[in-house]
């Protein structure tokens, strides 16, 4: 019958039937291996096929085989419409404005050095400040990575230190190695407020009475000075004993102890420690105590004299930043070599 069909009509149009009839039978094999094909379509197939049904008249599309019923084509055509219209209708005003990035990072940094503030309160600031945002928009943002709930346990670890710098000492022990192998241990002193180091003292057994006499030779420094101090930040070693609370508490400061294995309790003598250790003590082969003790006083005068402090603004403890080089094209840099040539220090030729 197919080869009568294909000889009756005219031979240049025979093949277009031929190819809509393999076409369907293709379809229909794929129907009965995939019954459920119709859920596999992706937009871009139903828009496709949308648009060639639109093509088609009512009355012929209900003849044809098709894997989808002709009301599911005219359903996916009326969404295409809908998603149409609906995107050109929130062209340039999707919805509420985004925040401003400044006024984020506004809210964020109040949130941050204020534990005690709510959202209510960081929003008041920023009333006051001229800066217009809704309550509930300053709640989205600290919900996002910072509780909007204040703090009421009291201040931070990290904001006691910063409210109270310039009245905390921080003591520490650290080691050192000697060519012989035998360990030595120095006991140096911070202070937060200008980041001063002093070394008290290195010893290869520290008695618990050697740290009590190096704590007095400490406070007659200080007093000689006439620098007060409130509170003696340590950790729990043994060597810190009550003999030793009790010379700093009689000169009315408070010990405070970081807790165990928590050493970002004393990060700034921390990071003091591994400063020296990668700029002098790692490079030099120290002979003695009596030559660890020279090299440790070098550090140290050329850490409160010269080292820059990010803290300080890149000023040295004891020593101001200069006035700018006005001439660049007549300025000379003279290098001073310290500790044997390990650390340098770079000075402006007058």
């Amino acid at each position: 019958m197919a080869i009568s069909y294909t000889t009756s009509r005219d031979a240049a149009e025979w093949w277009k039937d031929a190819e809509i009839l393999m076409l369907r039978h293709q379809l229909a094999v794929a129907e009965r291996q995939r019954p459920r094909a119709h859920s596999r379509l992706t937009w871009p197939d139903r828009a496709w096929l949308a648009l060639l049904a639109r093509t088609v008249p009512a009355e012929r599309l209900a003849a044809m085989r098709l894997i989808v019923t002709p009301g599911t084509i005219v359903r996916w055509h009326r969404d295409i419409v809908r998603r149409r219209w609906a995107r050109r209708s929130r062209r340039g005003r999707s919805g509420r404005p985004a925040t401003h990035r400044k006024v984020r990072s506004a809210v964020l940094r109040l949130a941050r050095e204020n534990e005690s503030w709510g959202y209510r309160r960081i929003h008041g600031e920023l009333a006051g400040l001229g800066i217009t945002v809704a309550p509930s928009t300053v709640w989205q943002i600290l919900d996002a990575g910072i509780s909007p709930v204040p703090r009421r346990d009291g201040p931070g670890w990290a904001e006691f230190l910063r409210s109270q710098a310039q009245g905390i000492l921080a003591l520490d022990f650290f080691t050192a190695g000697l060519l012989n192998g035998a360990k030595v241990y120095v006991l140096a002193v911070i202070e937060h407020g200008t980041r001063r180091v002093r070394i008290l003292g290195a010893t290869g057994h520290p008695a618990q009475s050697w740290v009590v006499q190096q704590a007095r030779n400490l406070l007659m420094d200080l007093d000689d000075a006439g620098m007060g101090v409130k509170f003696i930040l340590c950790d729990r070693d043994a060597s810190f004993s009550a003999a030793f609370d009790a010379v700093f508490q009689a000169a009315g400061a408070r010990v405070v102890r970081s807790a165990v294995q928590a050493p970002r309790m004393n990060a700034i003598m921390e990071r003091w420690v591994g400063s020296c250790r990668r700029e002098l003590l790692d490079r030099t082969l120290i002979w003695n105590q009596r030559h660890l003790m020279t090299v440790l006083r070098e550090y140290e005068d050329f850490s409160n004299t010269h080292r820059p402090h990010r803290t300080l603004n890149q000023a040295a403890p004891l020593r101001p930043l200069p006035d700018g080089v006005t001439d660049l094209d007549h300025f000379r840099v003279l290098r001073r070599d310290r500790a044997g040539g390990v650390i340098h220090e770079y000075h402006l030729v007058a």
